[in-house]
């Protein structure tokens, strides 16, 4: 790996793990159902995405399936959350 991308990949890493530090202040601060649901996603998301981070530093196809399947439960997961969350309204 060059010099360069790695310096990228541990930029990502730390603006990753600061976004979920920030979400989970806002998890226990927030104020009703909705905005811990969106600060879960964010957190979620955020952690995939330093699972991605490290499938693209390790050069493995595995991580990389491992990052879309996250990815599609992170997003079933917020399509079901939001529908709790509305009651079923549309």
């Amino acid at each position: 790996m060059s010099p360069a991308l790695a310096v990228v990949l541990s930029i990502a890493v730390v603006l990753l793990g600061i976004a979920v530090l920030a979400g989970l202040v806002r998890v226990a601060t927030a104020t009703d159902d909705a905005s811990r649901a969106v600060v879960g996603d964010l957190v979620y998301f955020s952690a995939v995405g330093v699972l991605a981070v490290f499938g693209t530093a390790v050069h493995s196809a595995v991580v990389d399936d491992a990052v879309m399947i996250a990815a599609l439960l992170g997003i079933l997961a917020t399509v079901s959350l939001s529908r709790i969350i509305t009651r079923g309204r549309r």
